[in-house]
């Protein structure tokens, strides 16, 4: 079993946290963390090379994560690691935490319990990738929260449209698409819905707005950023005075926040223009961290 050596700074923990998605669903996550936490140092990870995630094996793709953590941990050595991608949780979040048992890590589950606890007529829908909606993980999750009846749908194209196209839709179409996609659940009797892939909290206003008043819609954003800021407590409760195992590698140098891509292309203009909105510098993973 691979083991991970965490190094500490002795003044101050400035390692950053990392936040893992296959393109720009990650990036509600990020913002609602560094609103709450600003002096917090972020990567965040777009890995544009495999996306999308959803039409991926589970074996697959905790491959790829694997690979992806390592490469982070050698460049940037992050103190908690979220995976700000229900796609990725479902599949990998338990061989990420065995692979790296010093790094915590972060899962954006599906939110079905709040679901569940709203529900009065006991349907609760599912709107997700493929991946998420066919794993067995979110079967379990709805049994462990008692849900007895749960109507999935994978909606990949939605995916493709919020990545790709989401600064030219016109707020018209995206009540359309939130209108169509809730359908197949107003005609299940589903009274609370999960957007159980992040890249659909871009459309989170729309979908609130078309699903009154017989369905309530929900996400993750709170307690996800709740979970790591109970973790970075822990972490400088229990951090050393100085590096453990005597490690001489400390965490990088405090700077901007960074946006990470895989692969070699030159960063595309959207991406640029995440980069400018987010105030975040632009590299590609395996670049140095000072680039």
């Amino acid at each position: 079993m691979p083991r991970l050596i965490i190094y500490f700074n002795s003044a101050m923990d400035t390692r950053p946290v990392l936040f893992l998605d296959s393109g720009i669903g990650g990036i509600p996550y990020c913002r609602h963390f560094l609103t709450r936490n600003p002096a917090e140092r972020v990567v965040y990870l777009a890995d544009r090379l495999h996306f999308p995630y959803g039409r991926r094996d589970r074996n697959e793709l905790t491959g790829i994560l694997i690979a992806l953590v390592e490469n982070v941990i050698a460049g940037w050595n992050p103190k908690i690691a979220v995976l700000a991608c229900n796609t990725a949780t479902v599949s990998a979040l338990a061989a990420l935490r065995e692979y790296f048992p010093g790094l915590p890590f972060v899962g954006t589950v599906p939110a079905l319990k709040p679901a569940a606890l709203a529900s009065k007529t006991g349907k609760v829908g599912v709107l997700g990738t493929e991946r998420t909606i066919e794993d067995s993980y979110i079967r379990d999750l709805a049994v462990q929260n008692g849900i007895d009846n749960l109507r999935g749908i994978a909606a990949p194209a939605l995916v493709e449209l919020v990545e790709h196209r989401l600064d030219s839709v016109t707020e018209a179409e995206k009540l359309e698409m939130a209108r169509r996609y809730l359908q197949p659940f107003r005609d299940a009797g589903v009274d609370a819905l999960v957007l159980g892939c992040t890249h659909f909290l871009f459309l989170l206003d729309e979908f609130r707005r078309e699903a009154q008043p017989d369905i309530a819609v929900f996400e993750s954003l709170e307690g996800i950023t709740r979970r790591v800021e109970t973790l970075l407590g822990d972490i400088e409760r229990d951090a050393p005075h100085g590096p453990s195992d005597g490690a001489a590698r400390q965490a990088a140098e405090p700077g901007r926040n960074r946006l990470l891509l895989t692969g070699t292309a030159v960063p595309e203009d959207s991406w640029r223009q995440w980069s400018r909105r987010l105030d975040f510098a632009i590299s590609l993973l395996g670049e140095p961290c000072g680039a």
